[in-house]
């Protein structure tokens, strides 16, 4: 039997929404941080709140949430154990719970976490990455389907990057201060399909995201003074646009207009502060006390540029740093550039010249990932200095601070007209999602939030270090 057209589109509509209505990775469909569904989202949240759906006390940890279908997934530390869960979306109830088993667990920052990256799903499986054990491939009912060992990486504050799924492939990408690299796994089978060395890159903290051109899906990181567009089915580097930060915590955004939006910040970087250094060879002749042609830590000023950076410095942690190491560092120092980027599509090799359509190097983000919503791009820095820029020009429009004054590691969401931002302590903005925007709300939910929150079928589903919320 036939049906007729006007069904066959109702269903059409049907599908779309239900495919709409997910949450599967980073900051949700495409990593854009962006609501799917146009349904209503509530503004006056808080702990207290009316809106509350439900709220159920949750381990600690530093992932945000992804949905897919009935089913909300995190990470989490339990009592030192490493555990990936799966609640009921509808009421907060706990599905499952498995654990990474691990031999030891790698240092960290000291607000940091062993339950960073956040996972990814489709809606068939979800893969979660710990720093001090590896990937982990769980169907969504829980049962394990496969592991790839990885790490603990050589980095003193841990792995904080999140997987992503496309198509047939996971996709992880790896930067630390030894050993870098982006690779691609089989979803099905754990079993590698490519691996690309990046081992000149140090420690950063960008998520990839997939930015199709052409029709042709590339595969985009962000990192130390460059980024990097790569080919999906071969992980071989098509193009690169330079001038970035020392390091990279946030993650690029893919805007509505097709431009790709990169930001990064590193201390030292910014117009009106720089850091620069002796040479190697001053510095040698003045502080080698041991005359062994390297640099110890204890030979350096205390609070000197490097003295603070040791560890990164250090890059092959042998507790000396060499001339080579040294002088990479000191070059970072002279030609990083704290900048927001917009950068057109269709880039070849080296595009730095030919395709960044503008660049703005005020007040930059340092881990809070770009928003694009309603042709404007809005960062948030730390202080809760919030900035939206003009998407076609980058022309500034309004900067100012919001009530949430913390530092910020979770990314600005949006949908339904606004904006969701939290700070470290756990404060709450909601704005009007315009250049010229103003405050709508704020809250303070009295925890600790590093997670980004999730903008689901007009409902939100926030993390803080003690719970988990869901508002509609």
């Amino acid at each position: 039997m036939r049906l007729p057209l006007c069904v066959l589109l109702a269903l059409a509509v049907t599908a779309g929404s239900v495919t709409a209505a997910n949450w599967p990775q980073f900051r949700g469909v495409g990593g854009n941080g962006l609501a799917e569904s146009s349904q209503p989202l509530p503004t006056n949240i808080g702990p207290d709140s009316k809106h509350i759906a439900w709220k159920v006390p949750f381990p600690p940890g530093h992932s945000s949430p992804v949905l897919y279908g009935d089913r909300l997934f995190l990470t989490a530390v339990r009592d030192k154990a490493l555990v990936t869960i799966a609640v009921d979306r509808t009421n907060g109830k706990l599905l499952w719970e498995r654990e990474a088993p691990y031999k030891s667990l790698e240092e960290i920052h000291s607000i940091g976490s062993h339950a960073q990256p956040s996972p990814a799903t489709d809606g068939k499986l979800v893969v979660s990455l710990f720093g001090s054990s590896g990937l982990y491939c769980h169907s969504v009912d829980g049962k394990l389907l496969w592991t790839r060992k990885m790490g603990p990486f050589n980095n003193d504050f841990g792995a904080g990057t999140s997987p992503v799924i496309v198509d047939d492939l996971v996709l992880t990408v790896q930067d630390h201060d030894t050993n870098s690299f982006l690779a691609a796994y089989d979803k099905r089978t754990g079993k590698l399909a490519w691996k690309t060395d990046r081992s000149e890159f140090p420690r950063n903290y960008c998520s990839p995201v997939i930015w199709t051109v052409a029709g042709k899906k590339q595969v985009i990181v962000a990192a130390t003074l460059r980024v990097v567009g790569y080919d999906l089915a071969t992980g071989k580097e098509l193009w690169t646009v330079r001038g970035l930060s020392r390091s990279v915590c946030n993650t690029p955004v893919i805007g509505g207009d097709g431009k790709l939006y990169v930001a990064g910040w590193a201390r030292g970087g910014d117009i009106d502060e720089r850091i620069s250094v002796d040479p190697f060879a001053k510095m040698i002749a003045a502080l080698d006390k041991n005359n062994n042609g390297t640099l110890e830590r204890p030979e350096l000023e205390k609070g000197h540029a490097i003295e603070r950076r040791f560890p990164q410095v250090d890059r092959d942690k042998t507790g000396s740093i060499t001339r080579a190491e040294y002088e990479y560092y000191r070059n970072l120092f002279d030609v990083a550039r704290n900048v927001v980027l917009a950068i057109r599509p269709g880039a070849s090799g080296d595009a730095t010249k030919t395709h960044v359509a503008w660049e703005y190097r005020r007040h930059i983000p340092f881990c809070a990932s770009p928003l694009f919503f309603n042709q404007t791009v809005f960062t948030v820095k730390d202080g809760g200095i919030l900035t939206s820029l003009d998407a076609r020009s980058g022309k500034a429009l309004q900067t100012k601070r919001v009530p949430g004054a913390g530092n910020y590691y979770s990314s600005p969401v949006a949908g339904d007209g606004k904006i969701y931002l939290l700070d470290q302590k756990g404060r709450l903005s909601v704005i009007s999602g315009r250049g010229k925007w103003k405050v709508l709300h704020r809250a303070q939910f009295g925890e600790e939030t590093y997670a980004t929150p999730a903008l689901v079928d007009g409902r939100i589903y926030l993390r803080t270090n003690g719970h988990l919320y869901c508002f509609k």
